[in-house]
């Protein structure tokens, strides 16, 4: 994945300000930073959720949300975009599981919907994402009788059945109580294993250490500095990161 050149403003705010990033696969990306830095807005950026004021976000070398007519590029009508976006998984902090249908019910629709995947298939695929996640049991339920890390289990199994190419984690345990966060961890640890590339903004520094091979530091819209966890938790190079590290560590 590229990022190149992104920038996004709201209003006079400039939350993204010329944000270059190259991301290699199978690769696994923490994004820290303190609040407001862009970190949310550059994850949807990435899956076109937000459009840029300039840049762009290229996977396998083919834009997304846009196509390029020589030197300018033309947004995609929604039903491209929208399949496009499909090989860009994302688990939001809140969820976002739609209450009216079952846990099963929530993994399928976007395979059966957008991909046009047979349902008897995207219920088989479904079960084995709710074994793999540790929850063959829920398949029946719906999300209001789920606690908050199994809804955010789900959510990140409903992400899987897409077979994106990049998963974004936008926070994804700040909407959990403390003692919920460790079973939603663990599930993110054991993707990180298994070769899918992911971007996870997150105020986890300890996960970020652990399952993360590049720590992506960013403050007022900008990328400060890129390495490997053991260098910018250890020597980091830029004076906010320092900064920025010896209040949260």
């Amino acid at each position: 994945m590229e990022i190149r050149d992104v920038s996004k403003s709201f209003g006079a705010l400039r939350v993204l300000d010329g944000v270059d990033l190259d991301l290699a696969p199978g690769s696994v990306t923490a994004i820290i930073g303190p609040s407001g830095a862009g970190k949310s807005t550059l994850l949807r950026t990435i899956n076109h959720l937000e459009r840029t004021d300039t840049g762009f976000v290229t996977i396998d070398d083919e834009l997304v949300g846009y196509h390029r007519d020589g030197h300018t590029l033309y947004e995609l009508k929604e039903a491209a975009i929208r399949s496009r976006r499909s090989a860009i998984g994302m688990v939001f902090q809140n969820f976002n599981l739609f209450p009216h249908l079952t846990v099963i019910g929530n993994i399928i629709e976007a395979p059966v919907s957008v991909q046009g995947v047979a349902r008897a298939e995207a219920v088989e695929l479904a079960r084995d994402l709710l074994a793999r996640i540790g929850l063959p049991e829920k398949a029946d339920a719906y999300p209001r009788h789920l606690s908050g890390g199994q809804q955010q289990r789900v959510a990140i199994a409903r992400a899987l059945a897409l077979k994106p190419k990049v998963l974004l984690f936008d926070e994804p345990t700040s909407a959990l109580d403390p003692e919920l966060v460790g079973e939603v961890l663990d599930v993110i640890k054991e993707l990180a294993t298994s070769g899918t590339t992911m971007v996870i903004v997150t105020h986890e520094i300890g996960f970020a250490r652990e399952v993360a091979d590049t720590i992506v530091f960013m403050e007022g819209g900008k990328i400060l500095e890129v390495g490997t966890p053991s260098r910018v938790f250890t020597t980091p190079a830029h004076q906010r990161t320092r900064e920025f590290l010896a209040k949260v560590l």
